[in-house]
């Protein structure tokens, strides 16, 4: 049981703690409710593109990086379709250090034309690399808009077009700044050897002034029902063929959730799983299977991959695919089965919350979904799943009506056949 307390300021900044004397560090994590999903159609890639400019110094802090270096310190950040997270880590002793440096980037960011020219170009590269100039590496952006119309979960965290990124005024960021990184639209959370007293001392002393902004959430739309099987095809300079098939699933707030990361757990985790146990080492349809889920906020997806070996057809490979997974509509997994990927939930859901940075960063993303101890909660929710459950979830979501395919061929191995 992990002991959580929690505080709002007046500002409506809320704060969530744990102290942990047996460590020499304090975790200072600072979540704000903003990410891709945020992002307008036409300037995307500006939840991530705000990121990397909350590094280049504030009024009083010119180099983040240099202070916390001096003082034994280091930090980093990620954006997601649905927050920005940053974080500080740094010996117990100089913990005031992540609280200055932290509420001064929420209020006094440096942003010029100079510092947004260089992290344009930054992202752009990384744009480049992850997605323009690596093997699959457009997939996500693919089969995204295969199976969203309308919500913004179509398009990647990093942004829709290099355009978007090339073209972000310095205005529009500054809006984009001025909105969303406010007191009342994040969480801190403390983790360490560091007293809660001590925490919201700390708390107001350098937060406490910062005034609310007025948030005026952007009303998402909400994604239709899909009833029809969807289906693409694209051709690339890559080394196989490459099948992706997507099914629509809950928020993270439902309490089928888990059922969906253990079943994608029960398809190809380990070498002992279905997928990897029947199509790759019994029948040799693919090399390579994997599934996961894709872990939004709002209803995500659930991904089954495969790469598939030479000489083996697309379709015959998606028909092998489809047959495993819909037997989970039409017979219970065994309970030795569920009981093993119960098992390996338990184990990695303990050893990630190990670390303080970790932790941290845990349970400022469960006070977002509404009390960061829901974190104490999640074995048992998972523990509670069953077989029928899993068979009853299938049945729902796990069916072709429901799912986008994406055939990715490989041109070179056409090529070559």
């Amino acid at each position: 049981m992990i002991d959580i307390n929690r505080y709002t300021l007046k500002n409506g900044l809320q704060i969530v703690h744990h102290f942990d004397s047996e460590t020499k560090i304090v975790a200072v994590n600072i979540l704000y409710k903003v990410g891709g999903k945020n992002d307008e159609p036409t300037k995307t890639g500006y939840a991530h593109l705000l990121e990397h400019l909350m590094f280049e110094g504030s009024e009083n802090v010119p180099s983040f990086d240099e202070v916390l270096q001096n003082v034994g310190g280091e930090n980093n950040a990620y954006t997601t379709l649905d927050i920005t997270n940053y974080y500080d880590i740094l010996p117990y002793q100089n913990a005031e250090t992540a609280f200055w440096i932290e509420s001064d980037r929420m209020v006094y960011l440096n942003l010029t034309e100079e510092s947004l020219s260089v992290q344009r170009r930054v992202v752009a590269e990384e744009f480049k690399q992850r997605v323009l100039n690596r093997d699959y590496g457009d997939v996500s952006a693919i089969y995204r808009k295969l199976a969203y119309k309308k919500h913004p979960y179509r398009i990647p965290t990093i942004g829709d077009k290099l355009s978007h990124i090339y073209n972000a005024e310095l205005s529009d960021i500054k809006k984009y700044y001025r909105h969303y990184y406010a007191p009342n639209n994040a969480i801190l959370s403390v983790v360490g050897n560091i007293t809660f007293s001590e925490c919201i001392r700390l708390a107001e002393k350098w937060f406490g002034d910062i005034p609310a902004q007025q948030i005026a959430n952007r009303q998402l739309p909400v994604e239709p029902i899909q009833r029809k099987a969807r289906q693409k095809s694209v051709y690339r300079d890559v080394p196989s063929n490459m099948i992706y098939k997507v099914y629509h699933i809950t928020s993270r707030y439902e309490e089928d959730y888990p059922c969906f990361d253990l079943i994608t757990d029960i398809l190809a985790l380990g070498k002992s799983s279905r997928l990897k146990k029947e199509l790759v080492n019994d029948k040799k349809i693919f090399s390579m299977v994997d599934s996961a889920i894709t872990g939004d906020v709002e209803p995500g997806l659930l991904l089954v991959v495969g790469r598939i070996n030479p000489g083996v057809e697309m379709e015959e490979a998606d028909k092998y695919l489809s047959e495993a997974i819909s037997k989970l509509s039409s017979e219970c997994v065994s309970n030795r089965e569920l009981q093993k990927v119960l098992n390996k939930f338990e184990s990695n859901h303990l050893f990630e919350n190990i670390g303080a940075g970790d932790l941290a960063a845990q349970l400022a993303y469960y006070e977002m979904l509404g009390d960061a101890n829901k974190i104490n909660e999640q074995i048992t929710l998972y523990r509670e799943v069953t077989p029928e459950r899993i068979k009853n979830v299938s049945k729902r979501y796990l069916q072709p009506f429901n799912c986008s395919t994406l055939y990715y061929y490989s041109t070179l191995n056409n090529l070559k056949n």
